[in-house]
C-alpha cells in the first residue's frame, strides 16, 4: 500500500510593507496523509473544510494525478481565515503528496508554479514551500513565476502570533484596497521594504523595526481588524521590536527579541484578554517536507 505524509508550515505574508511580495514560514503546521484505499475519502480532522473533492488538498493533488482510490487525512494547527496561509499550506501539501506518491519527479520550482496558479498570489505558497523568509518577484504575463529569493530567518528574533476570534475573508480584504495610492505612500513602502529585507538578511533589529511600517494595505483594511491594527501600533510599547498584520488579517505577527519573548507574551495576553490568544510560533527555516513514506 502506497502512503505519504506531508508536513507544511503556516506562513505570515505581506510582512509590513511587503504586500504580495514578502512572507515568512512559522512553526504551525498542516499534516496531510494520503494512502491507497478501497475508494476515495477525506477525513478533515474536525476542521470546517470540505470533505470531498473540493477540499483544497484534494484539488491541488488532482492537478497532478487523480485522487481515485485514495484516502486523505488532514490534521492542521493553522487557524482558518485568520491570515496564516491555511489555504497555501493545503495547496502545497496536496501538490507535494501527488508528486511523491506517484514519483512525478517535479522539482520545487515546478511545484511552486502550480501552487501560485492555484492560490492566485505567490507569497504564502512561497514561504510554505521553501521555508524561511521569501521575496517573491513577479513574472511576465503568461509565463511561469520566477522562484522566490529565500532568506534564512533573522537570528535573535522570535515572533509571537496573536490570533483573534474573528475571521477575515481574503476576498473582503482585497476589496478594501484602493485601485490607486499616493506617490508618497508608494515611496515610503519601497523604503521600508528595503530596510526590512536588509534587516532580515543581516539580523539587524534596528533595520527590522524601521522596516515594518506600511501605508499600502494595513491602513485601508482598518475597518476589518481595528483591534489588530491598534495592537500593531502599540507593539513597541509592549516591548516588541514591532508588529505586522499577518496576510489578510486579523492575526498579528509580533516581532520580538528572543530574550524578551516571554515578557512580551505576558503583556500581550493582558492586552487581548477576551478577544484573542497568543501563540509562540518561531520562524522556521523548513518548508514543506515529506516526513514519512
Amino acid at each position: 500500500m502506497r502512503r505519504r505524509i506531508v508536513r507544511v508550515p503556516a506562513s505570515s505574508a505581506n510582512l509590513g510593507p511587503g504586500f504580495d511580495v514578502l512572507a515568512a514560514a512559522v512553526s504551525l503546521h498542516l499534516e496531510l496523509e494520503v494512502a491507497e484505499a478501497d475508494g476515495f475519502s477525506v477525513d478533515t480532522g474536525g476542521d470546517d473544510v470540505p470533505a470531498d473533492r473540493t477540499n483544497l488538498c484534494v484539488r491541488a493533488f488532482e492537478r497532478l494525478h487523480s485522487a481515485d482510490g485514495l484516502h486523505f487525512e488532514i490534521s492542521s494547527e493553522i487557524p482558518l481565515a485568520r491570515g496564516l496561509g491555511s489555504s497555501a499550506a493545503a495547496i502545497v501539501a496536496g501538490l507535494m503528496a501527488a508528486d511523491h506518491l506517484y514519483e512525478l519527479a517535479l522539482d520545487r520550482d515546478e511545484i511552486y508554479a502550480h501552487a501560485v496558479d492555484l492560490e492566485g498570489h505567490p507569497d504564502n505558497v512561497g514561504a510554505a514551500l521553501y521555508g524561511g523568509v521569501v521575496v517573491c518577484p513577479r513574472g511576465k504575463p503568461g509565463e511561469a513565476p520566477p522562484p522566490p529569493v529565500r532568506l534564512d530567518p533573522p537570528e535573535g528574533v522570535e515572533p509571537l502570533v496573536v490570533v483573534p476570534q474573528d475571521e477575515v475573508l481574503t476576498a473582503a480584504a482585497r476589496e478594501a484596497l484602493p485601485a490607486d495610492v499616493p506617490h508618497a505612500d508608494a515611496v515610503a513602502n519601497v523604503a521600508a521594504a528595503s530596510q526590512l529585507v536588509l534587516g532580515i538578511e543581516r539580523s539587524d533589529l534596528t533595520l527590522i523595526a524601521r522596516g515594518l511600517d506600511d501605508r499600502l494595505h494595513q491602513p485601508h483594511r482598518a475597518s476589518l481588524y481595528a483591534r489588530s491594527l491598534e495592537l500593531v501600533e502599540k507593539s513597541t510599547e509592549l516591548g516588541a521590536i514591532g508588529a505586522s498584520i499577518s496576510g489578510a488579517g486579523p492575526c498579528v505577527l509580533v516581532w520580538c527579541y528572543w530574550q524578551d519573548t516571554g515578557k512580551v507574551a505576558e503583556q500581550l495576553a493582558a492586552h487581548i484578554e477576551g478577544w484573542a490568544e497568543v501563540l509562540r510560533a518561531p520562524f522556521t527555516p523548513l518548508g514543506g517536507d515529506v516526513v514519512e513514506l
